[in-house]
């Protein structure tokens, strides 16, 4: 005998009555502000007819402050998995139209067995975040809920990635689990994002603020630098997730996703050359380096808005799914700062967990001097770059194109910190520190007695860079390589990358390093 037609319609009714969340009414008045549901961004994100939902007729228990007679379904978060280029990814997503999307003990539940499913399974996590934060009926066991989300997010870490998704509101303690995870992407005019709002700040404080100031995409774009990317709707977040996703392996046993099929392209690039000024006080816009070294010219830049004097993407070179940390000279000189360190720090370690090899693009004259960098810690700072690099595995290839003076030569991956293969620019420019400062320590007293002192510090500097700060002197002791034109960049990294897929370095058994933070 076929199933009774009554359990069917029964079925079919609950699941209908649980997939219109908190009603169409107010569905509808999302789509009137632009605005997907819970689930439509899980639809935007998965291949149509993959998803798998768990805990769909989830309820929660709550039975005080009159509660006990609410329905809340699936206690105001979608969760379950897709696929998303074959591959598949597991996903939970807050509703804001059941009870705000608070969280209480079920709904943390509900996260929780997917993520421990992922962990499991070896899938990255994507959670979008839109909730009015803990449920205040529930007490104790909202704030069980978020330790035990905060605790999977630690759990996960290195294991699998995981990108964060802010379409709405994401306050207060709800917060620090996009705060731990890999990425977050944040949706322009309809996601915030802070700990204590304006309101709060001025009755604590009596400064008067706004929203738009600390809690705004650009607020976390800009300056906070708590978020890497700001979508402009709720679609634009899903493609910059599958965007994301493509350059990344499922988990940290996996390789990335390599096109080694890709044809190896070993002509010269005369336009790298072109891209060379003769003076080197002229800068370069690294990220025209960027696009004639990657495939098709194509990179996803990380945190572009923040600290934008360092550039961090991925991108393939020859097939090879790889992260580039490049100086851009064209902000502040290409300086590393305090921000600059941390950015840097927290792609190269991510890149490292989840075995994407690394290339860096160095023109850097030194670490930011100023009293403000002094006193917050630039040493500390610094350091954390130097900490990323050395404790990476992965393969790691370096083109010094200019500027590559001092202690920010080192922190830029010098062979000393582990490269594996060194090129630089016959422009390179190698050195303790700058010509002009190097020719005011060590020819003082001949600038003192020159006639012209302007146009003698002018000539020795030019004498110093052409015998001590140039490529050949460091090519010589065996720090680089090998002195290419601009025009072999490509061709001498893609053969570097292919030759290093199959690089293993071992490191002295310890629980972890204990990075400065």
């Amino acid at each position: 005998m076929a199933i009774s037609k009554d359990l069917l319609d029964d079925l079919r009714r609950r699941r209908e009555t649980a997939m219109l969340g908190g009603g169409r009414d107010k569905i509808d008045d999302r789509h009137a502000r632009g605005l997907l549901s819970a689930r439509e961004r899980l639809e935007a994100l998965f291949a149509a007819d993959t998803f798998q939902e768990f805990g769909l007729h989830a309820r929660h228990q709550t039975r005080h402050f009159g509660m006990e007679g609410k329905d809340l379904p699936g206690d105001a978060v979608v969760t379950g998995i897709g696929f998303v280029d074959g591959r598949p990814v597991a996903a939970f997503s807050q509703d804001f139209t059941v009870a705000g999307g608070s969280l209480g003990r079920v709904h943390a539940g509900k996260i929780c067995d997917v993520m421990d499913y992922a962990m499991r399974g070896g899938m990255p996590i994507v959670g979008f975040n839109d909730s009015g934060g803990a449920r205040i009926q529930e007490g104790v066991d909202s704030l069980s809920g978020y330790g035990q989300v905060f605790y999977r997010n630690v759990l996960a870490s290195g294991v699998v990635p995981q990108v964060a998704v802010i379409s709405g509101s994401c306050a207060g303690g709800a917060a620090y689990s996009p705060a731990l995870m890999d990425f977050i992407i944040m949706t322009r005019g309809s996601g915030n994002m802070f700990i204590c709002g304006p309101e709060v700040i001025r009755a604590a404080t009596g400064q008067v603020t706004t929203m738009d100031e600390i809690g705004s995409a650009m607020a976390h774009a800009s300056v906070s630098g708590n978020i890497h990317f700001v979508a402009e709707d709720d679609m634009h977040a899903g493609a910059i997730v599958r965007d994301l996703l493509s350059y990344l392996p499922s988990n940290n046993m996996a390789d990335p996703p390599h096109d080694l099929s890709a044809h190896i392209t070993l002509a010269d690039d005369p336009g790298l050359d072109a891209l060379v000024p003769e003076d080197p006080r002229i800068p370069v816009d690294v990220k025209r380096v960027i696009e004639r070294i990657a495939d098709g010219g194509r990179y996803l830049e990380v945190q572009a808005l923040f600290a934008p004097n360092i550039v961090c993407c991925f991108t393939r070179i020859a097939g090879i799914v790889t992260g580039i940390v490049a100086n851009q000279p064209a902000v502040k000189a290409g300086t590393l700062d305090i921000d600059a360190s941390d950015k840097a720090a927290r792609f190269i370690r991510f890149c490292n967990v989840f075995n994407i090899p690394i290339v860096t693009l160095v023109d850097v004259p030194g670490f930011l001097p100023g009293v403000n960098q002094e006193r917050h810690g630039i040493i500390r700072h610094g350091a954390k770059m130097l900490f990323a690099y050395g404790a990476a595995t992965v393969p790691k290839i370096t083109v010094i194109l200019r500027k590559a003076y001092g202690g920010a030569y080192l922190a830029m991956c010098s062979r000393d910190m582990g490269a594996d293969l060194v090129y630089a620019w016959p422009s390179a420019e190698i050195a303790v520190m700058g010509a002009e400062g190097a020719v005011n320590i060590l020819y003082r007293r001949d600038l003192k007695d020159a006639e012209d002192p302007v146009a003698k510090r002018q000539e020795l500097a030019a004498e110093y860079r052409r015998e001590f700060a140039n490529p050949y002197v460091s090519a010589g002791k065996l720090f680089v390589h090998d002195v290419i034109e601009p025009s072999r960049t490509r061709a001498a990294i893609a053969l570097g990358l292919r030759s290093l897929l199959s690089k293993r370095e071992t490191r002295p058994a310890k629980k972890h390093g204990n990075i400065p933070l």
